[in-house]
């Protein structure tokens, strides 16, 4: 039996692939939800092409498939040659209504990852599938574990509506043209270039990490990786890829999507103050952040990140405590962009309307809006934390 975690591909030249402070990072986003294509994502992950190893690189595009908008599209990796297609088609006619399928179109590209998977995607529809009555994105996150769990040669690597995953082995500029990104609408992109840290080299190794509509690119390394899984895991959520970004997109999902917590409460569980700062703070802080610990306190991710989180609607950029990872968040009229550095954002946009490093732990959140200006989350705001702060 041959494992999903099979390296497979190129790797990475120099040897230097645990480098672990580097990995690049980006994301843009058109807050009137106009579309444009990937090719501006592409120029800024090459101007970081010294963050990446070539040993792995991917985007997330928002918009992509207007004509499917009601429809969860499952992109899937067949990594034995599709061997695994009849059973997993089967499985997914079993579970779902398939609306399309078809083959992710790719392009030849020389410095992309030899032997590269066969990629499909489907548009599902849940229909009277959903037995059980559960709402349907936990019908569909369900189908997701089951099938990455138990199904030998198929891996989702995506499932959200009107969205996609695409990533593999290679540089990410490199993959963007395999994808050919170039011919997708979005009005939001999300990439990242380099690897796991810690796992091997294979093609759904690569970020971003996906559940729904949710995907995370990250740089860093989580030394809670084992709390953090054990605590998903009673929620349903298996972690196949055994990598430290797989829960940090699984926890967003959890607290935001199943919970309902805003952004700026999952920041304060993820990346929660030191305990000599809380005992610090006024009565009603220290009462809100105390409850947090109790509560959430296996979801605190522990060790240095930095992360993009993007859904349907919203981008965020956060990262840790004490900002051990670097995090460049800037607007352009109605554009927002967060990235590892300064440089690609300017490479793409000169003329900046602002430009500014957040603080450790300080989520910055770029939402669509109907006035056609960039709306940023404020950070910290109360009114948000209410229902939190009050218990």
């Amino acid at each position: 039996m041959k494992s999903k975690m099979q390296v497979t591909g190129l790797m990475d030249p120099y040897d230097d692939g645990h480098v672990t402070e580097a990995c690049g990072l980006m994301g843009i986003m058109d807050t009137t939800g106009r579309t444009h294509s990937g090719k501006d994502m592409i120029t800024g992950m090459a101007n970081m092409r010294c963050r990446s190893n070539g040993m792995g690189g991917g985007f997330a595009a928002y918009g992509i498939y207007p004509d499917f908008v009601e429809n969860h599209c499952f992109h899937v990796m067949y990594l034995d040659g599709g061997k695994g297609r009849k059973e997993a088609e089967d499985y997914l006619r079993r579970n779902f209504k398939v609306v399309y399928e078809d083959e992710i179109r790719t392009r030849y590209n020389k410095n992309v990852g030899t032997g590269s998977p066969l990629l499909m995607r489907y548009f599902l529809d849940v229909g009277d599938h959903n037995k059980d009555r559960i709402p349907d994105d936990d019908y569909v996150v369900k189908r997701v574990m089951d099938m990455n769990v138990n199904l030998e040669d198929a891996f989702v690597f995506s499932s959200g509506k009107d969205m996609g995953v695409f990533k593999g082995i290679g540089y990410p500029e490199d993959l963007g043209d395999f994808f050919r990104l170039e011919d997708y609408q979005a009005y939001m992109w999300v990439g990242h270039g380099r690897f796991p840290t810690n796992t091997q080299a294979w093609w759904g190794g690569a970020h971003p990490f996906s559940i729904l509509d949710w995907t995370v690119v990250h740089n860093g390394e989580l030394s809670s990786y084992d709390i953090n899984r054990r605590q998903l895991e009673m929620y349903g959520y298996f972690c196949t890829m055994r990598t430290d970004t797989e829960v940090l997109a699984y926890t967003t999902d959890l607290l935001m999507r199943r919970t309902g917590l805003p952004i700026e409460v999952m920041a304060d569980i993820i990346a929660a103050p030191l305990w000599d700062r809380i005992d610090q703070m006024p009565e009603k802080d220290r009462r809100y952040h105390e409850f947090l610990r109790m509560t959430y306190g296996p979801l605190l991710m522990n060790g240095p990140f930095t992360i993009i989180i993007g859904h349907n609607g919203e981008m965020i950029g956060l990262g840790d405590r004490l900002r051990l990872r670097p995090l460049t968040a800037a607007t352009k009229g109605e554009m927002v962009y967060v990235a590892s550095e300064e440089a690609p954002i300017r490479l793409i946009q000169p003329d900046l309307d602002k430009a500014w490093i957040p603080r450790g732990g300080e989520p910055v959140v770029g939402r669509l809006t109907k006035d056609g200006r960039a709306k940023i989350g404020l950070p910290q705001e109360k009114e948000v934390a209410t229902r939190c702060r009050s218990r």
